[in-house]
């Protein structure tokens, strides 16, 4: 049975080292590996011809390694160098620190590169790039998700953790939408979209993926809103503004004609306004639209409602919901 809540580091690959890493991100159960999202993707498919390449641009190259590796000492470190080439030109790619390359690389075997290319002066190089045999779509030739990281852990390793999460998951999480959304809004299911947001086989395949979690996070987040705003509703008492207070005292009296709109507004705040439940109202309307005038009105009845008796015959009283006195 499928256990998302199960700790990370007993997922292939973590351990008890590279768990301390994981929690910096907080990643602390399966579930959290599998909806830690890439932030960005880079395009290591469709590959160019040598000649075709921009300056720094990256690029994605199947070249034949026309040499072994040669290797350089310098300060502290070595650096190795491959000549490759292609149908159209050839290139000098260069590592540093990478002596296990030397037993990598045959002489007449076809490779696949990506990396920043150098094109100056007719002379093209490439620079730490990733690589992969041509029957190989490790780290190139697909579209390669890019995570937030933390201190000393690689895309490289954490894209293998989480490859070993969703093989662990394998197609059996829960769907969390009914049929009827799935059908309506033309989206997914979770198992699906979960895989999709991570390893894309294309730009199409990832807009998908992200239309189905996008919904599903707005969906969540407005239905918690609601849920909350109900119990807000039931279970808090709100003022009870007297019928007694009416708005017109104000509209009949105003130089000018309100709009239908504003009417209409004014008598949903009124119906609202004598009910003892809390009323949260958001007015919008463009600048110049009437706004003021219909809070104005609103906080008339307000007052009104609120005015306390008084012995002495002053006008002077104090409107509590706003704080001050007019």
């Amino acid at each position: 049975m499928l256990d998302l809540n199960k700790d990370v580091k007993y997922v292939k690959g973590v351990g008890p080292n590279r768990v301390k890493l994981l929690n910096k991100l907080n990643i602390f159960t399966l579930k959290d590996l599998i909806s830690y999202y890439p932030r960005t993707y880079e395009d290591r498919g469709k590959p160019k011809k040598l000649i075709e390449c921009i300056d720094e641009n990256e690029a994605t190259i199947e070249a034949v390694a026309c040499s072994m590796i040669s290797e350089v000492r310098l300060k502290g470190k070595t650096m190795q160098k491959l000549i490759i080439r292609d149908e159209t030109a050839t290139a000098v790619v260069t590592w540093f620190n990478q002596t296990y390359l030397k037993k990598v690389f045959e002489i007449g075997k076809k490779y696949r590169f990506y990396g920043k290319i150098s094109n100056k002066f007719g002379k093209i190089s490439i620079t730490s790039p990733v690589f992969d045999r041509i029957d190989s779509n490790k780290n190139t030739g697909k579209i390669i998700p890019i995570y937030p990281l933390t201190y000393n852990l690689s895309q490289n390793t954490l894209r293998r953790i989480i490859e070993s999460g969703l093989k662990e998951v394998q197609g059996n999480l829960k769907e969390t939408l009914p049929n009827y959304i799935l059908e309506e809004y033309k989206l997914e299911g979770i198992n699906e979209a979960i895989n999709s947001i991570h390893f894309p086989k294309d730009f199409n395949a990832f807009d998908i993926a992200r239309k189905r979690l996008v919904f599903e996070e707005l969906l969540s987040t407005q239905l918690a809103l609601l849920e909350l705003k109900n119990s807000y509703m039931n279970e808090e008492k709100g003022i009870s503004f007297k019928k007694e207070a009416k708005m017109s005292d104000v509209i009949n009296r105003l130089p000018f004609r309100l709009t239908n709109a504003q009417l209409r507004v004014l008598e949903e705040i009124d119906n609202n306004m004598e009910q003892e439940k809390p009323m949260n109202r958001l007015l919008q309307g463009d600048v110049g639209s009437g706004k003021t005038i219909v809070a104005m009105i609103a906080a008339y009845k307000a007052v009104k409602s609120r005015l306390p008796s008084s012995n002495n015959g002053s006008n002077s009283y104090t409107c509590n919901t706003a704080s001050r006195k007019f």
